[in-house]
This record gives C-alpha cells, structure tokens and sequence, in this order.
C-alpha cells in the first residue's frame, strides 16, 4: 500500500515511472514471456490457488505470461488470494478468446494507461 514502510522513495519512483518493469521487458525479447497474456501471479498465491481451483496451474500456463493482460487493463490493482481468484476470471476469458484484436485492444488501453499515469501503484 501507500505507507507500507518497505517502500523507498527509489522504490517508490521506480514503482511510478514503471522502469520496474524493464527485467520483464527482457524476458519477453528472450521469449519467456508474452508482451501481452496473463500476468504472473506471486508463487504464493499459485499455490494456494492451486489447491483450491482444480486446474488452475495447467489452464493459467496454457499461454505465455504476459508484461500485460485482460486483467491488469480490466481490473484494480489487488493483493490478496481473492484478488487473484477475481484476476483469474479474466485470464481465463482472455484464454479463451485470444485473438490478435483482443491483444490489439489490451496494448491500447495498458499504453492509455501508462500515458495518463493510472494504476502506478
């Protein structure tokens, strides 16, 4: 959150001007990653995901993660294991119905929010 005390003001700028995602940005040129598909979620919560929502590790890994998704443009910052199960829903759709438009649409609105500086958190 805002007044985690963790949080430096490095942290914190790197966290605004998103250069905290350059190491991502890397993954995806290598191949590892998508630009766009199903962010990666915390192992913690994968694990406890995994026990309670049968498949979810084998139909979350049938696409590449990605750098942004359906879920990062569609829904709020969360961190909790509900947020995640909430994040899900819309991987899931965006699994079932990828399609270049789909993808199209996603890097408009992660670049629409980039630019007005939402969701930096």
């Amino acid at each position: 959150g805002d007044n985690d005390p963790r949080v430096t003001r490095v942290g914190r700028f790197l966290r605004s001007s998103r250069l905290d995602e350059i190491p991502q940005l890397w993954c995806v040129l290598k191949g590892d990653m998508a630009f766009v598909g199903p962010r990666p979620e915390r192992p913690e919560f994968v694990e406890k995901l995994s026990q309670e929502i049968p498949y979810y590790k084998e139909v979350r890994h049938w696409v590449r993660p990605g750098l942004t998704g359906w879920a990062q443009v569609k829904y709020k910052y969360g961190s909790t294991v509900e947020d995640a199960r909430e994040k899900l829903q819309y991987d899931l759709f965006y699994i079932k119905n990828a399609s270049i438009g789909l993808d199209l649409l996603i890097m408009f609105l992660t670049v629409k929010t980039v630019l007005l500086r939402r969701g930096a958190q």
